[in-house]
């Protein structure tokens, strides 16, 4: 995967910014996080669950990718469920292809 798979048409404005920032991280495995996450969820998520997706693409890549692959825990602040939801959702696509 190299990009979205998603069209943003039927996205309000602030979802579409939302999925291109995801796929735009900078950093190859978290736009696959992110961005991965972004394609199959952003159309469902609630304001709030939008509010804390969007304060956690505010963290800085390397600190992201040190708390996916649990090199260091979570802050507090970031952990939350949107946080465990893109963690879930990620280990259920690695189970699928094992």
């Amino acid at each position: 995967m190299t990009g979205t798979q998603r069209t943003s048409e039927g996205l309000d404005p602030r979802r579409r910014r939302v999925l291109i920032r995801s796929w735009r991280r900078g950093m190859r495995e978290m736009d696959l996080l992110l961005g991965g996450f972004a394609d199959d969820r952003i159309a469902d998520l609630t304001d709030a669950e939008l509010d804390d997706f969007e304060a956690l693409m505010e963290a800085p890549d390397g600190d992201l990718l040190d708390w996916f692959t649990g090199k260091v825990d979570v802050p507090e602040t970031y952990d939350t469920q949107v946080y465990r939801d893109i963690f879930a959702f990620h280990a259920r696509k690695a189970d699928q292809t094992h």
